[in-house]
């Protein structure tokens, strides 16, 4: 039951998040409706007429603000076609419409909610500890928030409080539901419609078809090379002190033993190179230990102190498992090398049929895909198996990965 609750509050803090995200958004919508109506009124007397354009402008910039946020906490919502050039076109264009319909919800509705969900949480913050400083107002002035009566002692502040606790509990049961009402419409009105949307879908399957042979030829290539440059090599000299033992046999029989030992020394080592390939293409970890084990192995061989913290009920399919644990390890690999961080957490939750990993660092911050410090690759793969990556890294840090990656239901 702690663990439930403790869920719980986990959900309302992500939902207050969101919340706060969808506020921001509807508070665009709020100025964008203002400046529409503007110009509706200004259009009678020729003055609005060319700013019509500028509607269209403004909704669409307010529109992708919220796909972005969507696409942040939930499935990404593809971008539409680009505005069309010309005024009739624009009010006939379905994206269009759909953006301005949004904007009308969002602006009104979204706003209004988004107003109910935060007040829920600072009212409840404000009534609990109203105890604390109820001495410093004049009991003439009333309680904050919604209370109505006379305070002037403890007791009645500690009503106050109880209130608060009040709407603490159905901040926690509402705000989930508030966000994903608030995030409805978009969810709805602002992808593309049906037709271009698949074109686009077909597109990035494409594009990420390509990508995953390239990776798959990548990969070949490398383990070719591995072989090739260590395990071969070992064999070969293994099958040169066999032949030297075989000829000292005869001539030196005295010199066998020390050639056998640098044979058997070949023969470790081509085992070892070996492992490392099998490693490096399933690492059998993960069938060992399961993703937490394998995920809680690499935290304890990380320079940086590393803090995991895992909830994935049941095992996911080994192409996830392995995808995920790639992703950790690349990652961990880069805040050593890149990032000069003191300490680095990585987040893996499990949400119906989507595996979610987070890793925070708190180092300097700045990191860039195109700086060879193997973003790319991790793009790449997650892009590939269909996942979507997203890394914010401002130049003062932290660097935050997220990662979401299809595993089933």
């Amino acid at each position: 039951m702690p663990q439930e609750n403790w869920r719980r509050l986990r959900a309302a803090v992500d939902a207050l998040e969101r919340i706060v995200g969808g506020l921001g958004t509807a508070l665009l919508a709020l100025g964008a409706l203002v400046w529409t109506a503007v110009v509706v009124l200004l259009c009678p007397v020729g003055i609005g007429v060319p700013l019509v354009p500028t509607v269209f402008r403004v909704a669409r910039a307010v529109a992708d603000r919220e796909r972005a946020r969507l696409t942040r906490w939930g499935p990404p919502v593809v971008d539409p076609p680009p505005l069309p050039a010309g005024v009739r076109d624009a009010l006939h264009a379905p994206d269009v419409r759909r953006d301005m319909a949004w904007l009308a919800w969002h602006g009104t509705a979204g706003f209004l909610l988004g107003a109910i969900g935060i007040s829920l949480p600072v009212y409840a913050v404000e009534d609990v500890t109203f105890p604390l400083w109820f001495w410093a107002i004049d009991p003439e002035m009333g309680a904050p928030g919604m209370i109505w009566w006379r305070v002037d002692g403890l007791a009645g502040a500690l009503g106050v409080a109880v209130v608060g606790v009040g709407f603490g509990a159905v901040a926690v049961a509402l705000g989930p539901g508030i966000a994903r009402l608030q995030a409805m419409p978009g969810r709805r009105l602002l992808p593309p419609s049906g037709d271009i949307d698949l074109s686009r879908r077909v597109a990035e399957l494409t594009a990420t078809r390509a990508a995953a042979l390239d990776a798959h030829a990548a990969e070949l290539r490398r383990i070719e090379r591995s072989l090739h440059d260590g395990t071969q090599n070992r064999l070969v000299a293994l099958n040169v002190l066999i032949g030297a033992a075989r000829r000292a046999q005869a001539r030196n029989p005295d010199a066998v033993a020390d050639i056998l030992d640098r044979a058997q020394e070949a023969t470790e080592q081509a085992l070892a190179e070996l492992r490392t390939v099998v490693r490096g293409i399933l690492p059998p970890v993960l069938d060992d230990r399961g993703l937490i084990g394998a995920l809680a192995g690499l935290a304890g061989t990380c320079a940086v102190p590393c803090e995991i913290d895992v909830d994935v009920p049941g095992r996911c399919a080994v192409s996830v498992e392995a995808t995920a644990y790639f992703v950790v390890a690349e990652s961990l690999t880069n805040v050593v090398k890149h990032s000069g961080a003191t300490s680095v957490r990585v987040t893996v939750r499990r949400a119906g049929d989507r595996l979610h990993l987070r890793i925070t660092d708190d180092g300097k911050g700045g990191a860039d895909e195109s700086g060879g410090s193997g973003l790319g690759g991790i793009r790449r793969r997650v892009e590939a198996y269909d996942g979507r990556f997203l890394i914010s890294s401002p130049p003062a840090g932290p660097t935050t990965l997220d990662v979401e990656l299809p595993c089933g239901s």
